[in-house]
């Protein structure tokens, strides 16, 4: 019993520190993008790069540093239960997500140079080395949400660490749709709402998931003030890191050398706003009365209903917040546009509010039976 003490509160322990790591790497993350914003030049040791390469290795030597203490400490006895190995570690499902995850993110460091010796350094947020990288990422808070449901009992202590990774999860959804708003720029029409269908499609998935593991239907709006709350920290830390900095601005001359390039149109948009390019918290503000409305929906007992619900809130609020925006009042949808993006933007969320509850369903028969030191019998984990 006290070795089994001593493992759960390591992996606890192990978690929180994960989740801390994932933080600093998301200001790391939010800096970058603002950098390349305002400054329009750098190289791979710009100060964001280095707190966002230097969050990823202590995430990954967190996560791979549990299955190797899970692998070693074993031997001439049993695993315990829950225990997997896969490519000579052995641990549990929630680390080996956490890691794998991370070690895609790894794999596309050197991919996401490479390409920016070949294509420059303004490049878009979707090109396939970002993809990859924020690919893993999300495998690896897959991992997290799954690693609290291996450690905890239902209760707050669960609750808290499963809204922390659903934050993050979602976090990395937003980064992902954040830059549809420049297709509705570019191409107007139906295009105009490319950013509430991709949400519809990846923001359901991360709100009805964390809801249905949580077992709690305040989840898909707590998601989504607390992915607000982060993205304000993101903001300061970059005021803090530039003040401190004074970093030298080029982009000038960068959106001179290509006035059609994301980052020469993301400086338009704001200037037709009267916006600080990078310092807008509208697209972090639009999810919130959608989220609210899918709580109210009730995600644990109709999460057809709450995914529909949301997909189409969020159509209705983001064709009202940004239909308002001087920098797309040349892109404005016709009724035509609006009614089909309706359409597809319902059935995204309902898909993806499918695939969340299989997820659900799939985490919860992949977290073994806990037996937590805290004397008392085991208890069957609940998803």
């Amino acid at each position: 019993m006290y070795h089994d003490v001593v493992r759960m509160t390591f992996r606890r322990r192990a978690l929180w520190a994960l989740l801390v790591a994932k933080l600093i790497g998301g200001w790391g993350v939010g800096w970058d993008i603002r950098w390349h914003l305002v400054i329009g030049r750098d190289s791979f040791w710009i100060a964001p790069h280095v707190m966002t390469y230097a969050s990823v290795v202590v995430a990954s030597l967190i996560s791979l540093g549990v299955l190797l203490f899970e692998t070693w400490r074993p031997r001439g006895g049993t695993q315990p239960p829950g225990t997997v190995t896969i490519a000579w570690l052995s641990g549990t499902r929630g680390f080996h997500l956490a890691w794998w995850g991370m070690a895609i993110v790894i794999l596309a460091a050197p991919i996401d140079d490479l390409w920016h010796r070949l294509f420059g350094l303004d490049v878009t947020l979707w090109s396939p080395p970002h993809l990859l990288g924020l690919a893993g990422s999300q495998v690896s808070n897959l991992g997290g949400l799954l690693i609290a449901l291996e450690v905890y009992e239902a209760g707050w202590k669960r609750w808290s660490a499963l809204l922390a990774s659903g934050i993050f999860l979602l976090g990395t959804f937003y980064i992902l749709v954040d830059q549809s708003v420049q297709t509705a720029f570019r191409r107007g029409s139906i295009f105009f709402f490319t950013f509430p269908v991709l949400g519809s499609l990846a923001f359901t998935f991360a709100l009805v998931l964390v809801g249905r593991i949580a077992d709690n239907r305040s989840a898909p709006l707590a998601l989504a003030v607390g992915a607000l709350l982060v993205q304000i920290s993101i903001l300061l830390v970059g005021d803090l890191g530039f003040a401190i900095l004074e970093p030298v601005s080029a982009i000038e001359a960068a959106i001179a050398a290509d006035p059609t390039s994301p980052i020469a149109i993301a400086h338009e948009m704001a200037r037709r706003n009267g916006w600080v390019p990078g310092r807008s918290l509208i697209l972090r503000l639009i999810p919130l009365a959608p989220a609210a409305l899918m709580t109210l929906a009730n995600p644990l007992r109709r999460w057809r209903l709450a995914s529909g619900a949301f997909g189409l809130a969020l159509v209705v609020v983001s064709a009202a917040v940004l239909g308002r925006l001087p920098a797309l009042s040349h892109a404005l949808p016709s009724a035509a546009d609006a009614s089909l993006a309706l359409v597809v933007a319902l059935a995204c969320a309902v898909g993806s509010g499918w695939c969340a509850v299989k997820t659900a369903s799939l985490l919860a028969r992949a977290t073994p039976r806990l037996t937590v030191a805290v004397g008392l019998e085991p208890v069957a984990a609940k998803g």
